[in-house]
């Protein structure tokens, strides 16, 4: 798999020097349980997960929200969930 550049969203990131801070994930996954077992795996216990079925039920919203300690963190996150094959962060 090509590994996917995240050097602007870092810079942004790290322009805002608020750490930690609640950061807001958001993920779309083809409907598939092994697929959004591996999303829901990203996330900690203390993350507050909400999951949404598409109207036609191909895809799962998945929105998360959790105390991030650095935009280092941020970007860890984004590059273990690139490794998830059909995977859209928005």
């Amino acid at each position: 798999m090509t590994k996917i550049n995240f050097t602007s969203l870092r810079e942004k990131l790290e322009e805002d020097s608020n750490w930690p801070r609640v950061y807001f994930f958001k993920f779309i996954v083809p409907s598939d349980n092994e697929k959004l077992a591996k999303v829901e795996a990203l996330f900690g216990p203390e993350t507050q997960v909400n999951l949404k079925q598409s109207s036609k039920g191909n895809f799962i919203s998945v929105s998360a929200k959790e105390l991030m300690l650095s935009a280092n963190r941020v970007i860890d996150r984004y590059e273990k969930a690139a490794e998830i094959e059909g995977l859209m962060a928005l």
